[in-house]
């Protein structure tokens, strides 16, 4: 070989030496001028791993301690695809042992542009234990808490429930999740090149959510359900709410709404059987509104119980001729029998004495158009048409009960005050949190201690020979009152011809009371008067609420046939 020829193969050589050397070096300048960051943090998922530490949330107990809200043990797998080497084999130890879908799961692995996926979201503690203990590389375990509702249906709109992130989304468990929920910890775990855990450094601990535990009791909770079921299912009504309340106190007994659902399973709920009627929907309360008008005249002097009018069937307001609700002749009638009999054309009278005005500011006194404080979130305020915006007939309306919406909160929180002596407390669920001071409930004496007495006298008489004959309890003096009102019609507009609310609201026992029902029954169908749909309802919850808390009877023995 001619030595032209090598020195021709040696300068070949060379410039495709200097080219791959150049091809390399514009690589490497291109990779760490434009790539560097892109890589770095590649690298850092690699070697840096960040995971959150769930914090406990705090379990809610009824007034007893009976669990309504706890945590279960779960744990989460988490995996980092840059790590897995296999992730079809990776995949079908999942599947396998999880239970999983493993082609779900072989998706989630072979995105290999992510550090961090999940594989299975608080899966079963022991399964998942199973897995860990397999070794896989590339694959993460942290403990989570899986929230559980033990009593199901019972007090679920009140409790309401929390979603996978361990997070309020309905009830108490919405309203209080900053109380409940706490704050979640973190650690970061350093990597080998290979996924096997060095150190973990930067760790912040959880802080664990707070205990609650509410005035509501479970075995009245239950027995309220079971009623109301039993009543919607009698009536097939379209739904039915209670409020069982201490009037001393102003905590919630027992809030029931019918029909229901588990917690456990909510996703499977309609938005509609979710709610806690209760405490935000409305309703025309009809008759059980004219203790406000009642107060209000006696409390200013106006009339006494014992003063007479003489009252015709019906009488004109502006463009409106309203009736009471049983034909009758012209008579005469004592303000106690206006309201025992529950007639409409006295009430109005009264109520015309007493001036628009008037009659407004003892409508707000009560606390109706506003909200009345109660934990729970979402409470409407009712709806108050303000005096200036009144018509000319709208003085015969709204003293009976018509024209004004409020919650079965708010009207049993009314019914509460007179049997609390004219004092008015502020409704709760909350009996007391733990680690933090007990706050007592707002106060406000919105009628006197006479008038008070006056009132539940008069109460007493309905139930006694009134309107209320359904809801006797036997052995026990009751105060109460029943409601019938027409439901709006939305789409007519006006009031549905066929479409009504009953309720039925009261107290016992009369001379020393302990306990407040409220029934409302949704579209009976059958019947619509309060006093045969739900005074039954309030008899039958009354009775039970007044022997499971020993309350003694106060009908002397020789009356007791009398009350019966």
């Amino acid at each position: 070989m001619s030595a032209r020829r090598v020195n021709r193969r040696v300068r070949l050589l060379v410039a495709v030496f200097t080219l791959a050397f150049g091809v390399v070096l514009v690589r490497a300048g291109w990779l760490q001028a434009v790539q560097s960051g892109p890589l770095d943090r590649l690298a850092a998922s690699q070697q840096r791993e960040a995971i959150t530490i769930p914090a406990h949330r705090g379990t809610i107990y009824d007034r007893t301690g009976v669990e309504l809200a706890i945590g279960e043990r779960a744990i989460t797998v988490y995996a980092n695809p840059q790590q897995i080497m296999n992730p079809r084999a990776v995949a079908l130890a999942v599947g396998r042992t999880l239970g999983t879908d493993p082609a779900a799961v072989l998706e989630q692995l072979s995105d290999r542009s992510k550090g961090f996926v999940y594989v299975a979201r608080k899966a079963d503690a022991v399964k998942a234990e199973s897995l860990r203990r397999q070794e896989i590389v590339g694959l993460g375990f942290y403990p989570e808490e899986r929230r559980s509702y033990p009593l199901g249906t019972v007090a679920s709109e009140i409790v309401g429930y929390a979603g996978v992130d361990n997070r309020g989304l309905a009830g108490l468990e919405l309203g209080l999740d900053k109380l409940l929920g706490g704050s979640d910890g973190k650690k970061t775990i350093v990597r080998d090149p290979f996924g096997h855990r060095l150190d973990t450094v930067d760790a912040e601990d959880a802080a664990d959510g707070r205990d609650l535990r509410l005035t509501i009791d479970n075995t009245l909770q239950r027995q309220v359900e079971r009623v109301l079921e039993a009543t919607r299912e009698r009536w097939n009504a379209k739904a039915a709410t209670a409020v069982v309340l201490d009037p001393k106190t102003g905590g919630i007994l027992a809030m029931g709404v019918e029909p229901g659902f588990d917690a456990n399973d909510f996703p499977k709920a309609s938005r509609d059987v979710q709610r806690n009627r209760a405490v935000t929907d409305t309703y025309e309360p009809g008759s059980t509104f004219k203790v406000v008008t009642l107060s209000a005249v006696l409390e200013t002097g106006m009339v006494t119980p014992t003063d007479t009018y003489t009252l015709p069937y019906e009488i004109r307001v502006s463009d409106r001729v309203i009736h009471d609700a049983v034909p009758r002749g012209t008579e005469t009638m004592s303000v106690a029998e206006i309201l025992s009999q529950s007639s409409n054309v006295g009430v109005i009278t009264l109520a015309l004495g007493l001036g628009r005005e008037k009659l407004s500011e003892w409508i707000d006194r009560f606390g109706f158009g506003h909200e009345t404080g109660i934990e729970y979130p979402g409470e409407t305020p009712g709806i108050v048409v303000p005096p200036e915006q009144w018509s000319g007939s709208t003085i015969g309306n709204v003293p009976i009960g018509h024209g004004i919406a409020v919650t079965p909160l708010q009207m049993a929180r009314v019914y509460g005050a007179i049997a609390n002596g004219g004092v008015a407390i502020q409704p709760h669920l909350v009996e007391r949190v733990e680690g933090k001071g007990a706050v007592g409930p707002a106060r406000k004496r919105v009628i006197s201690t006479r008038v008070s007495k006056q009132l539940t006298a008069m109460l007493r008489g309905v139930v006694e020979d009134g309107s209320g004959v359904e809801a006797q309890v036997p052995g026990y003096f009751v105060a109460g009152k029943t409601g019938t009102a027409a439901k709006p019609d939305p789409v007519y507009g006006g009031y549905s011809k066929t479409a009504y609310v009953g309720s039925f609201v009261g107290f016992a026992p009369a001379r020393n009371p302990r306990v407040v029902v409220l029934v409302t029954v949704d579209e009976p169908r059958g019947t619509i008067w309060g006093g045969t749909v739900a005074a039954p309802a309030f008899r039958d919850i009354m009775r039970f609420a007044l022997q499971y808390l020993q309350v003694p009877p106060d009908v002397p023995e020789e009356a007791g046939s009398a009350a019966e």
